[in-house]
């Protein structure tokens, strides 16, 4: 086969979800991507010895990242030469989403700052060094892109999704009554169909 479809999973999912995907690719082979990161300069050194080892072995590769996983890709392979990219509840603003969950948990920015790090209630542990490495490394991206979001993700505003495909030149689909998480029956069939109908950028 000449393509490989990558899939990488988001916070709390793991590379066995690629095997949903074999079926709306069936002429590539379709890998999940069992990667360890927990951090963007985590991903940043393990994401690109992996891909370019694909890119070795096959004529194209393609993506497909879902949350934070999309985050750590876009972040981390910026600069790999990928046929193309579909975005599944992409994290593409992780500044803006640090800010918010310290506000959920209650704290402020400079009790970050003074502390280091803070456990917020739904045991996320929030850093000021991770937010200071988002700060010093906006993310720039120009892989030809698809992104899928709900418009009920609590997680990244409509506006943020929307200005961020603008900013790369992303077509962006908005599943109205969609969440952060796809993965109720319909939800999945949406995700699906979006997939079959952008086959062909």
């Amino acid at each position: 086969m000449n393509e490989a479809v990558v899939y990488v999973h988001g916070k709390g999912g793991n590379a066995a979800e690629a095997a949903h995907y074999r079926a709306l690719f069936p002429a590539s082979d379709v890998l999940g991507y069992d990667y360890h990161a927990a951090s963007p300069w985590e991903a940043k050194a393990e994401f690109p010895p992996f891909f370019e080892r694909l890119q070795n072995a096959y004529a194209s590769v393609t993506l497909i990242a879902n949350s934070i996983g999309a985050y750590f890709s876009l972040h981390a392979l910026s600069e790999q030469k990928l046929r193309r990219a579909f975005l599944i509840s992409p994290v593409v603003d992780m500044e803006a989403l640090i800010l918010q969950m310290l506000a959920w948990a209650g704290h402020s920015e400079q009790e970050l700052q003074q502390q280091g790090g803070i456990m917020t209630g739904d045991g996320e542990m929030l850093s000021w060094e991770y937010l200071c490495y988002v700060r010093a490394h906006p993310l720039c991206w120009d892989t030809p892109t698809r992104i899928l979001c709900g418009g009920k993700d609590n997680l990244t505003a409509p506006g943020t999704m929307r200005a961020f495909a603008q900013r790369i030149g992303a077509e962006l689909t908005v599943m109205p009554d969609g969440e952060h998480w796809f993965h109720t029956a319909e939800q999945m069939r949406f995700l699906d169909l979006w997939i079959k109908n952008s086959l062909g950028f």
